[in-house]
């Protein structure tokens, strides 16, 4: 159900940005902050924003069926088009009727171009990129990158893969996603600023070309782009003021912003007058609670993450009065309390703490199945809060 608007303050007049099926309506914007409220449409359905975005990294939501996540308000999901492309592969995708057929989803989907793995699986890795901490992958996948495109070898079976502007995006056009999005280089949080304009340049140039390819057989998919330049704010402006100068549908937020919540805020305070007020804005692998609601002040409409669904395949559960830790013995006396009463979810509906946590003390994966259901049913719920406060103008 799409919600427009449960506010006794006057409506904004909505700005509307489309292109064929794909549809952003701005229904409010807050005259607090830069928060806005929308609804975007897509060839698989609509949905409210602001929103949360769970990672179905290779086409799939860890632990649960799309139809247990839908159950819990799920909508748009963010898959991963490297590890799609390493297997099965995009001919097997498109030849199964596209991802949404195949894996069974009925909302829509957001895919990436592969360029993060350029990053992932470099020589250099950053295992804290909060913290600035790089050491050496021993398992180097990147075998060469250049203007042209990167090279990877498969960690499947040592193959080449060799990945374009262009070939992301066929291949992107095979998968069959609602938004796709054009080649990337990322770099670390400890790039230092020679090496940030030269990969933010040649992002540049890949995001020209894999538009170019995009619009010969756009197939009803929306193309967003990807703002780069790290923690330095010319080199962000720099990219904005090209990216906004180019036909894209919407603007995904990349790269590093900085070590931790405070530095992102700062960042992007220093960002959002640039940032497109009549198309989607989408921050790139920022969904943990904090960051989410340190971001919507700065017109963020959805929010992509792992986090939730990771830390319930591990026994940790999201409350209001923080996470709670099912794994601690203290919860086998909690048999009669579910984990959040106030909850709607399935979990908490139908189970106890005392019987998830048995689950994980027994090591059986249904355990981190309803975890994730309910940190699933709490982000959604969640961001049905965030919206409803932008709508009365509170955020």
């Amino acid at each position: 159900m799409i919600v427009r608007l449960r506010s006794k303050h006057k409506l904004n007049k909505a700005h509307k940005h489309s292109t064929r099926n794909f549809h952003f309506e701005v229904v409010h914007r807050s005259s607090k902050s830069r928060a806005r409220a929308g609804i975007l449409h897509t060839e698989h359905g609509s949905f409210n924003t602001p929103s949360f975005v769970p990672v179905g990294t290779t086409g799939t939501i860890k632990g649960v069926t799309f139809d247990q996540a839908a159950q819990e308000g799920v909508k748009l999901v963010f898959c991963n088009t490297y590890h799609l492309l390493v297997y099965p592969g995009p001919d097997i995708v498109e030849r199964s009727g596209g991802i949404h057929k195949m894996n069974g989803h009925k909302g829509p989907i957001i895919t990436d171009s592969g360029g993060f793995q350029i990053f992932s699986l470099s020589n250099t890795v950053p295992q804290d990129e909060l913290k600035g901490k790089v050491v050496k992958n021993v398992n180097n996948l990147v075998v060469k990158l250049n203007e042209d495109g990167v090279i990877f070898r498969s960690y499947r079976n040592g193959d080449k893969i060799h990945l374009t502007p262009e070939s992301s995006v066929q291949a992107q056009k095979k998968i069959g996603a609602d938004i796709i999005l054009p080649l990337d280089h990322l770099l670390p949080n400890s790039a230092g600023e020679k090496k940030l304009l030269r990969a933010m340049e040649m992002t540049h140039r890949w995001e020209k070309r894999s538009l170019d390819e995009h619009l010969k057989n756009p197939n009803n998919q929306a193309m967003y782009s990807i703002l780069h330049g790290g923690t330095n704010f010319d080199l962000r402006k720099q990219s904005l003021d090209y990216l906004n100068g180019l036909n894209f549908d919407g603007l995904a937020i990349g790269g590093s912003l900085g070590k931790d919540t405070a530095d992102m805020n700062n960042m992007l305070t220093k960002i959002s007058t640039y940032l497109p007020t009549d198309k989607p804005v989408h921050l790139l692998g920022i969904g943990d609670i904090p960051g989410i609601s340190s971001s919507l002040q700065h017109g963020i409409d959805t929010f992509d993450s792992c986090y939730p669904t990771r830390c319930g395949r591990h026994g940790t559960v999201f409350s209001r009065d923080g996470p709670i830790s099912l794994n601690q013995g203290k919860f086998l006396e909690e048999i009669d309390k579910p984990i959040d009463r106030d909850c709607e979810c399935y979990t908490c509906k139908n189970y106890s703490r005392s019987y998830i946590h048995q689950l994980f003390k027994h090591h059986e994966s249904v355990g981190g199945t309803l975890a994730t259901i309910h940190n699933l049913h709490y982000m959604m719920k969640m961001m049905e809060r965030y919206r409803q406060m932008i709508l009365e103008n509170e955020i």
